[in-house]
This record gives C-alpha cells, structure tokens and sequence, in this order.
C-alpha cells in the first residue's frame, strides 16, 4: 500500500519560504486536492512530493524510502508527475507522446510489445484523444495537448500519480470527465494528488483536500466548506448539495 509522508518540509527561494514546515501522510485509495491561491505553495509542494525539488528542510518518504534516494527508474515506474504548464517542442505523434510514459518498461530494442500498445491505446480513449492518436502533439488544441499529458501520465499504471493543475484550459465537459479519471484511478487503489484551482470539482470528486496560504498547511480535512474557503480564499461563498450534485457560488470578497 503506497504511504506518501512529508515531515517539517521546507523550500525556500531566497530568503523566502515558499513552503514551510509542511508535515503530512498521504494514503493508497485517496484522491488528495490541493488548494490555495496563487503563490502559496501549491506546485512547490507537488514537486517535492514527487522528488524533484530538494527541500531546504525535513524529507519526503515513499513507502518508508527518502524519495530522491529511490533510483530513477525504479521511482519511474512507481510515480508519475504531470507539472502545470507542460511544453513540447517536437512535433511527436499523439500516440508516441503518451507513450514516452512507459519509458520505464520499453524494450531496448524493436517495437513497443502488444500489451504496451494496448496500453497506449486505453490511455487514448480514457482521455477522449483517439481521433487524435496520428495528429503531431504540437498542433492540438491547448485543452487536447493537456489532456495527453495526463494520458502520458496514467498510461504505466502508476501507483502515486501527482498532478499539477490537470484539468487547467479544459473545456467543462473535459474537466469533468478528467477529474471522474483521477477519481476513478484513486479507487482502483491508487494515490492521486493534485492541485486545483476549481473548487467545485475539488468538493466533488476529492476524499481529502490540503489547503495551502503564504507556503503553510493551514487545513487538512475531508470536506470542503464555506468556512475553508473564507479562511484560504478570503471570498464568501454559498455550497449546496453534496456528491456529483455539489454546487458553489462565490458571493463577495471580504475580509479574512
């Protein structure tokens, strides 16, 4: 069972802590929002997470092993990261984009094995891209290309997927489906982490949510609430429903 555990973790640029003494466990089966406004933290602590970014302080620990002590492809096949605003400069065919995610598992040599290309093609049709399996990756849409980034990212069945800002440019009906996809691989048993920024999908769809301000944990609960949202976005808001059927209005802003 996938334990992602942070401990004291801190990041600093400069003389600024980006992310400051930020402890927590992560679980197999959750699908974990992180929340907050701009600059608090939030892909800071994503990369830290998944081992890229050194912390100034404190460790990040996969299954009881420091993080960037696991061997590169070991942690490849383990973990995967999609980081917001991903770029692409080779015009790669969709279907040879996604997959650059089973990096780890191919073949020295000859073609990709039956069972990698079944692989590539579900990845394909989860994120609504097979029409689009031909097309070079650099003339999609913004909304398609981020959607074969987060194919690229679920085609090597990772257990911890961490995903920065997946559903970012997507038209509603896509971001909808992409977060009923992470929700679904969190209950195969997997660990998902993402940051978002639409509240609502977040309330929807994620089990437990982290909200970040000025780098710190300020809330680690299973609910999102009109209070959470006073208190990390300093805006009042209305919540009705609850499920697929939940609802926020944002009021006014105000005072924190």
């Amino acid at each position: 069972m996938t334990l992602l555990a942070a401990e004291n973790l801190t990041v600093r640029r400069g003389q600024r802590a980006v992310l400051a003494d930020v402890t927590v466990q992560l679980h197999a089966g959750e699908f974990v929002a992180v929340i907050g406004p701009n600059g608090a933290g939030k892909s800071t602590l994503l990369a830290a997470l998944a081992g890229l970014t050194r912390p100034d302080a404190g460790k990040v620990m996969l299954d009881a092993h420091a993080v960037r002590a696991i061997p590169a492809a070991e942690l490849a096949r383990r973990r995967a990261y999609l980081p917001q605003n991903p770029r692409l400069e080779w015009p790669l065919p969709v279907k040879r984009l996604v997959a650059l995610g089973l990096t780890p598992y191919l073949p020295a040599l000859g073609p990709l094995p039956g069972d990698l290309v079944a692989a590539v093609g579900s990845a394909l049709a989860a994120t609504d891209l097979v029409e689009r399996r031909d097309q070079p990756a650099t003339t999609l849409s913004g909304g398609e290309f981020a959607r074969a980034m987060l194919a690229r990212a679920i085609v090597g069945d990772p257990a911890l997927l961490i995903v920065d800002e997946p559903i970012a440019g997507l038209d509603p009906g896509h971001a909808m489906a992409m977060m009923r996809l992470l929700s679904q691989e969190a209950k195969r048993g997997k660990l998902v982490v993402a940051s978002l920024h639409d509240l609502t999908l977040a309330g929807r769809h994620a089990t437990r949510i982290l909200a970040l301000v000025d780098g710190r944990l300020v809330a680690d609960t299973e609910l999102l609430t009109e209070e959470l949202i006073h208190k990390v976005f300093g805006v009042r808001s209305h919540l009705s429903g609850k499920g697929d059927s939940l609802a926020l209005t944002l009021l006014s802003p105000s005072e924190k």
